[in-house]
């Protein structure tokens, strides 16, 4: 670090003060007892299946009960001591019910992984409101009313990983996917405010963005649905690759991790630097996909 940042660096953490930029140094433990909502299926069952590797807990959370049970015998089969809660993240009730029953068998909860989530792209005045509706308490009101539930006991054991699933969706509106793209940029913010109020505390929070994810993942439906890949210059990952990121924010705790080749966040800057031209280019690359996308779902 340059001596002259580092001196600034210091001045200003003495004037706001330094507890703002220290984070709690409660021990970490080896075994930690996560949550994952949307665990049945595509990028949550794989979160699950690498966290089990590691021998973490796992509490199993989504709608169908029968998946669950068949992920929940499969994880026990290697080792892996979990359960299974069938939830809809859309009930405050599930949702409160689902914590008790993490605390009841495990004692804590030291990781929430808010994965559970929609895919939602339509011509928006086509949008029926219930989907509307559906969307944004399955994408983002779920996740912020579990958090509710979970950062007290956080903040009890001085430790803490609240991982929120957003989207490359979050960081640019799709054309198409105006509701979808509003659940994901309110899911960065969220995770944004957590950060600024509970890293004293010891709790971190991580917002995973990732680009058009295949193997597992929304994206698989959109290009069943169109016979159509995504453009090759539009990039992507996988969901496999995002797993691993899941993986690595419960490890390191960073703010936020974009997700695609090729890389993303050059072509955000640049947005923010010239908005217009910015707004075309990312136009040119996405428009005629999520146009199709949106066509197939009527």
């Amino acid at each position: 670090m340059l001596p002259e940042f580092q001196t600034i660096l210091s001045r200003f953490q003495r004037s706001v003060g330094a507890s703002v930029f220290m984070t709690n140094s409660a021990s970490v433990p080896e075994k930690l007892t996560v949550i994952v909502t949307g665990a049945s299926a595509g990028i949550g069952r794989l979160i699950c299946q690498r966290l089990a590797r590691k021998q973490h807990r796992l509490v199993l959370a989504a709608r169908s009960a029968d998946k669950l049970a068949e992920l929940q015998s499969e994880l026990e089969a290697s080792g892996c001591e979990c359960i299974s809660v069938p939830t809809d993240v859309a009930d405050p009730n599930g949702l409160e019910a689902l914590v008790k029953a993490t605390v009841d068998r495990f004692g804590r909860i030291d990781v929430l992984v808010n994965n559970a989530g929609i895919e939602c792209f339509s011509e928006f005045d086509q949008l029926p409101l219930d989907q509307i509706l559906q969307t944004i308490e399955t994408n983002l009101t779920g996740a912020i009313v579990l958090t509710r539930q979970v950062v007290p006991i956080m903040r009890k054991q001085g430790f803490g990983r609240i991982i929120n699933m957003a989207s490359a969706a979050g960081k640019h509106g799709p054309a198409f996917g105006a509701v979808y793209g509003a659940t994901k940029a309110g899911l960065i913010a969220f995770t944004q405010g957590l950060r600024g109020e509970l890293l004293p505390a010891g709790i971190t929070a991580t917002a995973i963005c990732p680009g058009f994810a295949t193997g597992g993942a929304v994206y698989d439906d959109i290009i069943n649905a169109t016979g159509k890949g995504t453009p090759t210059l539009m990039g992507g990952t996988t969901a496999e690759n995002v797993a691993a990121a899941v993986e690595k924010a419960i490890r390191t705790g960073q703010p936020e991790m974009i997700l695609n080749f090729p890389a993303l966040r050059p072509v955000f800057l640049f947005r923010d630097v010239f908005p217009r031209l910015g707004e075309k280019l990312i136009l040119a690359f996405t428009f005629r996909f999520f146009r199709r996308a949106a066509s197939a779902k009527k």
